[in-house]
């Protein structure tokens, strides 16, 4: 694990990193991917007391994260100690708005939105109604 900071995330914070997690996962971090996370953490009212310079921290993190052989684990369990539950579902709205947001989805990225719905505990019907709204707001 790196040792760069403590690893006490805020909800924020967690929402944040799934979004980069999401844009990362191709290895192609996209402009479009990035406006998307500063545009959500710009306007959304869940980051309306969110320090803007901590995005460079947490993509950090994450792409530390993601040069290790069980980053994608580790990530996940941080999520897990600091994401309240009850923000499960607005965190892969978010990222699926992330992945959504180039108007392509490569296979890493429909894995790794696999991933989440299954560690952030989506409800299948739920998760497809949020998948549908995505890409209801990104056609073009």
């Amino acid at each position: 694990m790196p040792q760069t900071e403590p690893h006490v995330l805020s909800a924020q914070d967690c929402l944040v990193a799934l979004m980069i997690a999401v844009s990362a996962s191709d290895e192609n971090i996209r402009t479009a991917e990035l406006v998307k996370i500063q545009s959500a953490v710009n306007m959304l009212p869940v980051f309306a007391d969110y320090d803007i310079d901590r995005i460079k921290r947490m993509s950090r993190l994450v792409l530390e994260l993601f040069e290790q052989e069980d980053g994608l684990d580790a990530l996940f369990g941080l999520i897990r100690d600091n994401l309240p539950e009850r923000m499960n579902e607005t965190a892969y709205a978010l990222a699926c708005d992330v992945a959504a947001a180039d108007g392509t989805l490569a296979e890493t990225e429909l894995r790794l939105l696999e991933e989440m719905r299954y560690e952030l505990n989506i409800d299948r019907l739920h998760a497809a109604a949020i998948e549908r709204g995505a890409r209801a707001r990104h056609l073009t």
